[in-house]
């Protein structure tokens, strides 16, 4: 009995931080629940910062992980690092080197938050410029 066709490792913090814990769950669920079950990762696309001296996107679909959703949340790296606020530098540019690495082996999406200081288009025109698919998440405000 299958209970879900997608299994997303995303939450508060980067998956890739954990990569091996990341691969050897996506490896068991694979083992265990096959296909047609997608198995996915939300990433801010630090993985290559985080993972040095790994080829991070050959390892996730070696592991059964079949497509990325790469939080790119700007058209340029001025509002990138605006938003982002990342912790090192660089940052913009390991995003797109994550998507081009990535692109070859595994399915990947671009993907931005519509708030007002992201330009939406400028933000897919890097998606297609990259040859990857965009998609618009909204919004979702957090009150404490």
């Amino acid at each position: 009995m299958r209970f879900w066709d997608e299994l997303v490792f995303c939450g508060f913090g980067e998956p890739t931080e954990r990569l091996d814990v990341l691969l050897e769950v996506a490896r068991w669920t694979r083992q265990h629940y096959g296909r047609p079950l997608q198995i996915r990762v939300n990433t801010n696309g630090h993985g290559y910062v985080l993972n040095r001296g790994r080829d991070v996107a050959a390892e996730l679909k070696a592991a059964g992980v079949d497509k990325v959703s790469v939080s790119l949340n700007a058209g340029d790296r001025e509002t990138y690092m605006e938003i982002c606020k990342p912790t090192f530098a660089g940052a913009y540019e390991a995003v797109i080197d994550f998507i081009q690495k990535a692109k070859p082996v595994l399915q990947v999406e671009v993907t931005a938050v519509r708030m007002p200081e992201v330009d939406i288009a400028k933000a897919q025109a890097v998606a297609d410029g990259l040859g990857v698919e965009f998609r618009v998440r909204e919004y979702i405000p957090c009150f404490y």
